[in-house]
């Protein structure tokens, strides 16, 4: 070093010289977006691609290597707030970025595993979430991380510092509502929808500049009510949601409706369409409301430009389970008779596998995708369910004390056949890989009535395991044949996504705290390893400096114990946690692999 240099000179070069070696992380496009599903050295959407088929076509960890795979760090996420991790990580130029229960945010360095930064949302007393503090994570756009909150608010961070850049209020909180699903970005609109059915809320799904933060529409999912577009600056209506109030409700029950959308969307860049589910119709207790009840248990498509729903397919019109219809609707194209079929599909909680045409709403072709369900005998040739009316419960105005209602035993429970837990599809073997549960419940209905803030449901029930040795199981399914491929059995409920790859492989993970591998034709598990909670979240891949990588987080909670009755008597020794898991390929398997 040069002592003659004077004291500011040398603190300048050394100002220099530490700029040029800090790395310039470059803001996610909607080019990026876009092409989420075919690059390999980011996951910059939920997902991993707006179609959400959760697939990468990565292969460096495929049969052969896998069983060298092992862990490089893991993450905590501390505190006492150790519980329910749903998120999926997304990460941009070695950085990701996470979500935990309570509404937090990480930024994480991929390499290290060391924190960047951390966000705590400052959430009120008086929130409400029916299911688990949970959060299933970001979305990235510009220099922004973007996310929902349990008091219904959406943030906006700067993906390189954590602080705010702007906030916005969704929905007021003490009326029941909440953010817990990952927005998505479509042309620089960040879209997202709406917790709280079991509070007697309205659903709707909702558009806002993602740079700005400034609202560009609203469509409420239940029949009657009107939708706003901004437009110069002017609030103007865009439309009733369907037909005029209470058409397929009965008197003003629709302004109470529920429908929420809960679990966000995707979006399909063929059609221009966005893709949402709603859930299920408030109150429970089905015989308050007679009618299909527009727009609940069904699954909507949207122009994000405007909020108009073009099509909607509805997959149990007067929902009397509470089997909902927010599953995630995911595209796919498939050959038949020469010709390529456009189509979407979704395994509803109701029990049924669904096969439509995305440009327009049709039904193809629909299965049963659970051993064993009795509310339906099958599905029409339009798709709609062929209802067994004794297996409805019973309305309590017809008991002899008016209150409660006929019990029956419903398969399966109303936590579903698939519940939020999304599934995957391989192009390359044309397979959907889906988590799905077998139970059933006990339930009866009560009578009830709307108050803000308050539980809205008219029910009781208890779910119950209808197997000794299992409740999960995770099937490859043939969208086109409705056959199960293969299956593999487990005996606590699924309830973490799934992701497959290029390589041959289906990753996926358990309540018992396993992440495991199967071989994506035959079943066979191929790997797995103890992260020493249950896992709820989603697994996702991608390639940083020439290596495939693997990311998982670990922490038990969500629905399942809350909800699960005499179910969640059989996980009740699961413990809770919260770690990001991350694993790849020691560098020599890396090489061999790619040879």
């Amino acid at each position: 070093m040069n002592n003659n240099m004077p004291i500011k000179k040398l603190a300048l070069s050394m100002l220099v010289c530490a700029s040029a070696l800090t790395p310039v992380h470059a803001v996610v496009t909607d080019k990026d977006i876009q092409n989420d599903h075919v690059t390999t050295d980011d996951v910059v959407t939920y997902g991993m691609g707006l179609k959400a088929q959760r697939y990468s076509p990565l292969t460096a960890i495929n049969r052969d290597t896998v069983e060298e795979v092992r862990p490089v760090w893991a993450f905590s996420l501390g505190g006492e707030k150790q519980r329910g991790q749903e998120s999926q990580p997304l990460v941009k130029d070695g950085v990701m970025y996470v979500t935990g229960s309570y509404s937090r945010v990480w930024a994480i360095d991929a390499r290290t595993g060391e924190e960047l930064w951390q966000y705590e949302a400052r959430l009120p007393d008086g929130i409400m979430p029916c299911c688990d503090v949970i959060n299933r994570g970001v979305a990235l756009y510009d220099n922004l991380v973007i996310f929902g909150t349990l008091d219904a608010k959406l943030v906006a961070l700067d993906k390189d510092t954590g602080k705010t850049v702007w906030k916005k209020k969704v929905e007021d909180y003490r009326a029941g509502y909440a953010i817990t699903a990952a927005p998505i970005v479509v042309d620089g609109k960040v879209i997202t929808g709406i917790s709280g059915g079991e509070f007697g809320i309205v659903g709707k799904v909702y558009a806002y500049d993602a740079k700005s933060g400034k609202q560009l529409w609203v469509r409420p999912t239940v029949e009657g009510h009107m939708g706003y577009l901004w437009k110069d600056g002017k609030k103007t209506e865009n439309g009733i949601s369907g037909g005029a109030p209470g058409k397929t409700w009965p008197a003003d029950l629709w302004k109470t409706g529920g429908a929420a959308t809960w679990l966000g969307g995707t979006y399909d860049s063929d059609t221009g369409l966005l893709f949402f589910g709603t859930g299920n119709p408030a109150p429970w207790n089905s015989h308050l409301r007679p009618g299909d009840n527009y727009f609940s248990s069904s699954r909507l498509a949207i122009d994000p430009n405007t909020g108009k729903i073009v099509w909607h397919f509805q997959t149990t019109p007067h929902d009397g389970w509470d089997f909902d219809g927010v599953n995630e609707l995911i595209s796919f194209d498939y050959q038949e008779n020469g010709k390529t079929v456009k189509a979407a599909a979704t395994a509803d909680r109701n029990g049924f596998f669904y096969v439509l045409n995305r440009e327009n709403g049709d039904f193809i072709r629909g299965f049963p995708f659970v051993d064993k369900l009795n509310w339906a005998k099958g599905l029409d040739e339009k798709g709609r369910p062929i209802y067994i009316e004794e297996n409805r419960p019973g309305s309590p105005a017809q008991s002899a004390d008016g209150k409660q209602g006929a019990q029956v035993v419903a398969r399966p429970a109303f936590l579903g056949g698939k519940n939020w837990m999304p599934m995957a599809y391989s192009k390359d073997t044309e397979l959907f890989y889906v988590p799905s549960n077998e139970w059933e419940m006990d339930i009866w209905n009560e009578p009830t009535s709307y108050k803000k803030g308050a539980a809205y449901l008219g029910a009781g029930f208890t779910i119950k395991s209808v197997n000794e040795d299992f409740i999960g199981v995770l099937k490859a399914i043939d969208p086109k044949t409705g056959k199960t491929v293969w299956r593999y059995n487990n005996f606590s409920p699924l309830w973490g996504g799934v992701l497959t790859t290029g390589g041959g492989l289906v990753w996926t993970g358990n309540p018992e705290g396993y992440l495991m591998a199967f071989d994506d034709k035959t079943g066979e598990m191929v790997y797995k390893f103890q992260t020493g909670s249950g896992i709820v979240g989603s697994p996702v891949t991608w390639e940083m400096d020439g290596e495939q990588y693997i990311s998982v987080l670990s922490g038990w909670g969500g629905a399942v114990p809350l909800w699960g009755g005499e179910v969640a008597k059989r996980v009740k020794h699961f413990n809770q946690g919260g770690t990001v898991w991350t694993f790849k390929l020691p560098k020599r398997y890396q090489q061999v692999a790619k040879n």
